[in-house]
């Protein structure tokens, strides 16, 4: 019998905390579509969803709107997939170190870098005070 006060979920394996990999390599922004491209398939995406019930309500042959139809269908899948690529662009670059603006003391990952630092420059290196370190403004 089993004890009903433990957890019965599997542990969580821990989640990678290296640079995104698109393909295998790092997401690059160089490479892929960008904005322009988006921006172009949205435009092509609109006259092509507003043209599509347009032709049958304006008697055009019915393989002229089946293939507007599937044409839609497929600048859907196309845009979707566009925008996931933009939005793990988006995700990519924000990944660095963030401080929190409202932060006085600094976080747990600045305290890791000014003792990773130390160390490289040995003990009698000089650390800036806390006043000193540059923060964002609000």
């Amino acid at each position: 019998m089993t004890d009903p006060t433990t957890d019965p979920t599997p542990p969580r394996a821990p989640r990678p905390t290296g640079p995104i990999k698109y393909k295998g390599e790092e997401l690059a922004a160089e490479r892929g579509p960008g904005l322009g491209c988006f921006r172009f398939q949205i435009a092509v995406l609109v006259v092509f969803i507003v043209l599509t019930p347009l032709s049958v309500a304006w008697n055009w042959p019915p393989m002229v709107s089946a293939g507007l139809l599937f044409a839609v269908i497929l600048l859907l899948l196309v845009t979707g997939q566009t925008v996931i690529f933009l939005l793990r662009l988006v995700a990519a670059d924000r990944r660095g170190r963030r401080v929190p603006l409202g932060s006085a003391s600094k976080t747990v990952g600045e305290l890791e870098d000014d003792a990773a630092a130390e160390s490289d420059e040995g003990p009698g290196a000089p650390t800036p005070a806390a006043d000193e370190v540059d923060r964002p403004s609000r």
